[in-house]
């Protein structure tokens, strides 16, 4: 009898102590050890580079994204204006209180039927008025303004200005001879108390005037841009 007694009572003790060791001894079960997920080996490679986008020619750009047509294709029968609201201070700042003009483009669009002139500003869009003249003048003194062709568009600014704070120049604006076949040449006309103007010089058909379209638009570097486009034919 001793010896049938002895294993019963160790393996009651063994039950017991595997009890205690899975409920702990507040009786409560383990919470749960955290799972983590290994991540993947794809996940931390890091992602290929993008391919970098080729920059968009200056021209090209002011036709892209925003640019709207502001006047149809028409010949001008009298000077036709696009007025835009800019607000010039009685006392300007320090800094460019009005449009400043940065950049002129030209490009032809032979598939299209037209080539175009643009000129982007610096801050607002000015107002603009075009108009076909007998002769181009300059602003504020009325000289004449020598350019190629047989037909003249005066393009004038408001307010606008092509000069900085110290008088210098902020853009390119010698006279340029461009050849295409209507739209022949540019020349700056003046930059006078807030009005810039310029002068086209067209090679129309058996001395006609030639049909126009104007519009503007955004590039991305910030700048508005005014647009004269001349049919070729």
């Amino acid at each position: 009898m001793t010896h049938q007694r002895v294993p019963l009572l160790a393996g009651l003790v063994v039950l017991l102590a595997a009890a205690c060791t899975a409920t702990g001894h507040d009786g409560a079960s383990p919470a749960p050890t955290p799972t983590v997920a290994a991540a993947s080996p794809s996940a931390a490679t890091e992602a290929p580079e993008a391919t970098p986008t080729p920059p968009v020619p200056t021209e090209a750009a002011s036709t892209a994204g925003s640019w709207h047509v502001t006047w149809g294709w028409a010949v001008p029968g009298g000077p036709v204006r696009v007025a835009h609201r800019v607000r010039v201070p009685v006392t300007p700042p320090p800094g460019e209180p009005l449009p400043v003009l940065v950049a002129v483009d030209v490009g032809d669009h032979p598939a299209e039927g037209f080539s175009r002139i643009t000129f982007a500003f610096r801050g607002p869009t000015p107002s603009y008025e075009v108009a076909y003249v007998p002769q181009v003048v300059t602003e504020g003194r009325g000289a004449p303004v020598a350019l190629p062709g047989t037909a003249y568009l005066s393009v004038r600014f408001d307010p606008a200005q092509a000069h900085d704070a110290r008088g210098g120049g902020t853009a390119d604006l010698p006279p340029a001879a461009i050849r295409f076949p209507t739209l022949r040449g540019w020349a700056v006309a003046g930059d006078f108390e807030g009005h810039l103007r310029f002068g086209l010089g067209l090679r129309p058909p058996e001395g006609g005037r030639l049909p126009v379209r104007l519009g503007e638009g955004d590039r991305p570097d910030g700048t508005h841009v005014v647009s004269v486009d001349v049919r070729r034919s």
